[in-house]
């Protein structure tokens, strides 16, 4: 598909929208991983749009459009959460900034006592917003438990995933889950057992897309196989400090999976120290007067068009910035440099 330029007023239901504002491209080239156009350096090059005022470019997951940019959500509800006032301002200004697509987990809480906090702030802040939110793709994950204290725990059997889709559509306040995915593979249950239960759901009409989180290339292909088309995304670590996932990145390209790296840039508590650990990314910022972390997810959103990125925040200022990012186009010197640094 060849790059697609899109105003706001192509997209119903945007949220603050002014007619005719452009908000940039789809880019179906392929990416740097995957190899790009007849370049045999193998870079893509993304097309810039021909407003030079563009402020986000958009991204598919399955059949949905999505900003290239989302939110993680997650540090609003563990450990060091702000208060509920900051972070449903951080959600508005997430939507503010163009961001339609949010990752939540029913396991993003402090323990048990409050399991779906995170959920629940999300459809709290969706519903006090006061733009239309109906172009919002909401994400959740089941799989992952809190039993207590800061531990963590799995529970990929069926039974708990069937029961763990109920009570996110019931706190998301949905007939059906936009995209709900498996959160880590249980060694105590077979996996062809846990992502049958995503079929279900999806053939019952409680999901609308099923994804899959922390797995290898073996398991991607096997929930494929499971699910078909209702498979339309891989949520993994990825970082310009972890990069252990690139096989898996190409695989989604090669299949069509959209590619969704969670703690792109460090992880909670390290992403503001990124261009103090990687130096080209900092100077690389300094030469375009953004922050080292646009240029960190700017350089994710160059590695191929399923990426995108879901930085976490739990400050509006610090999700404006990453929003931005969408509208940062590296040039092939640049990624050539950031890909090599680590």
């Amino acid at each position: 598909m060849a790059a697609v330029t899109l105003t706001r007023a192509d997209r119903p239901g945007f949220p603050h929208a002014p007619a005719g504002d452009a908000v940039g491209e789809v880019a179906g080239t392929p990416g740097i991983l995957s190899g790009g156009r007849n370049d045999p350096s193998g870079w893509w090059e993304p097309a810039r749009s021909e407003n030079e005022g563009a402020t986000m470019q958009y991204r598919r997951i399955g059949s949905v459009e999505v900003s290239a940019i989302g939110l993680g959500a997650m540090p609003m509800s563990v450990t060091g959460r702000p208060d509920t006032d900051r972070a449903v301002r951080t959600i508005h200004a997430a939507l503010d900034a163009g961001v339609t697509f949010i990752d939540t987990a029913d396991a993003y809480v402090l323990g048990a006592e409050d399991v779906g906090h995170n959920e629940s702030l999300i459809a709290h802040a969706l519903a006090a917003y006061g733009g239309d939110t109906t172009a919002v793709l909401v994400a959740t994950k089941g799989g992952h438990t809190r039993p207590g204290g800061h531990a963590w725990a799995l529970d990929g059997s069926p039974e708990h995933l069937r029961a763990a889709c109920e009570a996110s559509l019931t706190r998301l306040g949905v007939d059906a889950i936009g995209l709900y995915q498996f959160h880590r593979p249980d060694p105590e249950v077979p996996y062809a057992d846990s992502i049958g239960a995503l079929r279900e759901l999806a053939d019952a009409g409680k999901i609308r897309m099923a994804g899959i989180s922390n797995a290898d290339p073996d398991q991607i292909r096997q929930a494929r196989e499971i699910l078909g088309d209702h498979l339309v995304s891989v949520q993994n670590q990825f970082s310009p400090a972890y990069r252990d996932s690139e096989p898996e990145l190409r695989l989604c390209a090669e299949l069509g999976l959209a590619f969704l790296p969670w703690s792109p840039l460090g992880g909670i508590g390290r992403a503001g120290g990124l261009g103090d650990r990687f130096a080209a990314f900092a100077r690389i910022a300094g030469e375009r007067g953004v922050s080292p972390q646009q240029v960190c997810l700017a350089w994710q959103l160059a590695l191929d068009p399923v990426v995108v990125p879901i930085p976490g925040a739990s400050r509006p200022e610090t999700i404006r910035d990453s929003a931005a990012a969408a509208d940062l186009v590296l040039d092939q010197r640049e990624i050539a440099t950031l890909h090599a640094a680590g």
